[in-house]
């Protein structure tokens, strides 16, 4: 292996531009949940709720570190593996994730927002596992995105049954 190049054979500086390419993808599904709540403030916040719901202004900052190490993950993942299996659930792991927001937030279907957060949960935890045969550090980096979507499942359900 020379300097210029790293695991698949592809040229280095070729890399960062697909780092750019992942940030891109996660930057549009990011972009899709913004349509989705754009306007929506007023009408989360007088949802019944469960006490242990964050406030508001927690999802941004929390959404923009999550989403950075969603790219970086599929970025390190691609690097060792190319686009095989653990991308293609990646992929499919970021649509589910895209579609949830306009589900809760625009069109008010919680019940239907809660079945595409459990499948977003399978998803991201079979990324991971995929994620973690071919790059470890990838597979790490899902776990706090894991976690969240874990909560966000937990509030999903109890925001559907508070306001049934």
């Amino acid at each position: 292996m020379t300097s210029l190049t790293y695991d698949r054979g592809r040229p280095a500086p070729h890399r960062w531009w697909a780092l750019l390419g992942f940030a891109f993808a996660v930057t549009v599904a990011a972009a899709i949940g913004g349509l989705g709540v754009s306007g929506t403030t007023a009408e989360y916040q007088q949802l019944e709720q469960p006490a242990w719901a964050p406030p508001s202004a927690v999802f941004g900052p929390v959404w923009t570190v999550l989403y950075a190490t969603i790219a970086v993950a599929a970025w390190l993942a691609w690097q060792r593996a190319g686009f095989g299996l653990p991308l293609r659930f990646w992929v499919g792991q970021l649509v589910l994730n895209a579609v949830w927001t306009p589900l809760f937030f625009g069109a008010g279907r919680y019940g239907l927002a809660f079945l595409d957060i459990c499948l977003l949960w399978v998803a991201i935890g079979a990324t991971v596992v995929l994620f973690h045969r071919v790059h470890r550090g990838a597979a790490w980096l899902l776990v706090p995105y894991w976690a969240w979507v874990t909560y966000a499942a937990a509030l999903n359900l109890a925001i559907w049954r508070l306001n049934a």
